[in-house]
């Protein structure tokens, strides 16, 4: 029995991977401002701790994501963490 390759097609939500796509790609274009990954970082930071103490488990999880989220957020990119570091190895 013989299966002939099935053509994609476009679901309901192929949407919303081009519109991100399409953030991502104007975030990767402008320019970083001095301190930006840094400010993130010390957010993402802040949210952690609120979230760890917070009273129920959905506001900790929530909290605590979304501050993990902007850590991430943080070191990623070129004008990150990662950079800083890749500085910092190569003055060593």
């Amino acid at each position: 029995m013989q299966t002939e390759p099935v053509a994609a097609t476009p679901q309901a939500g192929s949407r919303a991977p081009s519109l991100l796509r399409q953030l991502k790609d104007i975030d990767a274009r402008r320019p970083d401002f001095p301190g930006e990954h840094l400010i993130v970082f010390g957010a993402g930071v802040l949210l952690m701790l609120a979230g760890m103490r917070s009273r129920t488990v959905l506001r900790r999880t929530v909290i605590t994501a979304a501050g993990t989220a902007l850590v991430g957020r943080a070191a990623s990119g070129t004008g990150g963490i990662a950079r800083v570091a890749r500085l910092v190895k190569r003055l060593g």
